[in-house]
């Protein structure tokens, strides 16, 4: 059995002082595949040692995190692209496998939501130039982010919709727009509410997730979360879905394995 954590910051100073037992963890429990967003420049070099140091399992995205969308976007943009350039158009045996985590976030600031538009956009360029997937985050944005999708829809944008929170209404949207759901520790919250209609989505448009450290699931909430805890989420939709481990792991990992090439 393989599971994939599509959405893990491993690299995280969260984890400065048991990376190592952390990933021993989740390898150990069948989770060997951990993608990897990016936030900006100051995380590049971590991101990379990371990559270095488990290179059969951990696999990384290129993207300016909206949170970090600030006056000085542009040149964090330039960053994304000059890392991008430098294992695409070299002889780099080391390449990235999407543009990422890139959105709207308008829960901590709403003043530079027409710099996190336009970084949005460029970013989805980036990733329609290097045929990459595209992975979201969205945070008290749905519109926002669901107007610059459908300005750019297109057979040659898809991706994953980070940290899905939204009704089915917005699922089906996502869904439409090529993009499949990352389910997380959100669906074991008693309030998480995606519980309540994720039976009515093909498992087919699901992805597994932990965004480690945030959102730990139920019974950590509160707590640091790990790539380990994806079995709790597996649980859940054991008990969603009324299939087995096995082919929630099969399925989730081959929707994986469609959106990212590897």
């Amino acid at each position: 059995m393989i599971l994939t954590d599509t959405h893990t910051h491993i690299y995280s100073e969260s984890f400065a002082e048991d990376q190592d037992l952390m990933m021993q963890r989740a390898i150990e429990n069948g989770i060997t595949r951990f993608f990897v967003p990016a936030i900006d420049s100051t995380y590049t070099t971590a991101m990379y040692d990371v990559e270095s140091r488990y290179p059969e399992h951990v696999f990384l995205m290129m993207g300016l995190h909206p949170t970090h969308v600030k006056k000085n976007y542009k040149k964090e943009l330039n960053h994304v692209e000059e890392e991008l350039e430098k294992r695409f158009n070299t002889k780099s045996n080391k390449k990235f496998y999407a543009i990422g985590e890139i959105g709207i976030d308008l829960y901590w600031d709403k003043t530079l939501l027409e710099e996190q538009k336009k970084a949005f956009r460029y970013q989805i360029v980036l990733a329609k130039k290097y045929k990459l997937p595209i992975v979201i985050h969205c945070r008290e944005a749905f519109e926002e982010v669901f107007e610059v999708l459908a300005s750019e829809k297109g057979d040659d944008l898809f991706g994953i919709f980070h940290c899905f929170t939204g009704s089915i209404e917005d699922a089906h949207r996502a869904i439409a727009c090529n993009m499949k759901l990352g389910i997380g520790g959100v669906v074991t919250f008693k309030n998480g509410k995606i519980d309540t209609f994720l039976n009515q989505i093909p498992l087919e448009h699901i992805v597994l997730e932990t965004d480690a450290p945030y959102l730990a699931p139920t019974p950590y909430r509160g707590k640091r979360n790990e790539s380990s805890y994806l079995l709790n989420v597996v649980e859940k939709l054991v008990d969603i879905y009324q299939k087995p481990v096995a082919e929630i792991a099969a399925i989730t990992t081959k929707n994986s394995r469609d959106i990212f090439g590897v």
